[in-house]
């Protein structure tokens, strides 16, 4: 397994991942949400506001993360938000995802981020050091469907302190219904 940053494959095998994974996992419509997200990600955001990280298995794409910029208008902290991530369905259970966001989360300490957030299953995000937290301690873009699932921590050796300022995202996430 090589874990690599960047897409390593072709912007269509890329999203075609992030459709197979969610389609097998939630069905038709999310599969077909998630590859327009992905799409949408990699299409509007710059380079500097997004960072992407790859697991291969020989040429083949078996994983695949994204984190992309949050800016909160008051704090001078770097933010980067896990979303969205995928495991090939053949491949799940293997550990491929959490030795992805381990090898990612390095990358983006050394590259100087500060803090971490994702949107998602606190049980699988739990095992690579992800912590619950509330809107005091990072305010959403939107308001959260699910709050239970708002997770962050701090990529620097100072405790997560409360972010300060209104969240923006970047443009692919700035739609509502997706939070």
């Amino acid at each position: 397994m090589i874990f690599q940053t960047g897409r390593g494959v072709d912007d269509n095998a890329f999203v075609t991942l992030f459709e197979q994974v969610f389609t097998a996992s939630e069905g038709t419509e999310e599969g077909r949400l998630l590859g327009d997200l992905v799409r949408a990600i990699l299409d509007t955001t710059s380079q500097d506001d997004l960072h992407v990280f790859c697991a291969l298995d020989g040429r083949e794409l078996v994983g695949a993360v994204c984190f992309s910029r949050l800016l909160y208008s008051e704090d001078l902290r770097t933010v980067f938000l896990l979303s969205p991530m995928a495991v090939h369905a053949d491949r799940q259970g293997e550990g491929i995802g959490q030795a992805l966001i381990h090898h990612a989360l390095e990358a983006l300490r050394s590259a100087g981020v500060d803090v971490v957030l994702t949107y998602g299953d606190p049980a699988f995000y739990r095992r690579v050091g992800f912590s619950p937290i509330t809107e005091a301690i990072a305010a959403a873009p939107y308001d959260l469907s699910m709050p239970q699932g708002w997770l962050g921590q701090s990529l620097s050796s100072a405790a997560l302190e409360p972010l300060k300022g209104e969240a923006h995202c970047v443009a692919a996430f700035a739609r509502p219904e997706i939070w």
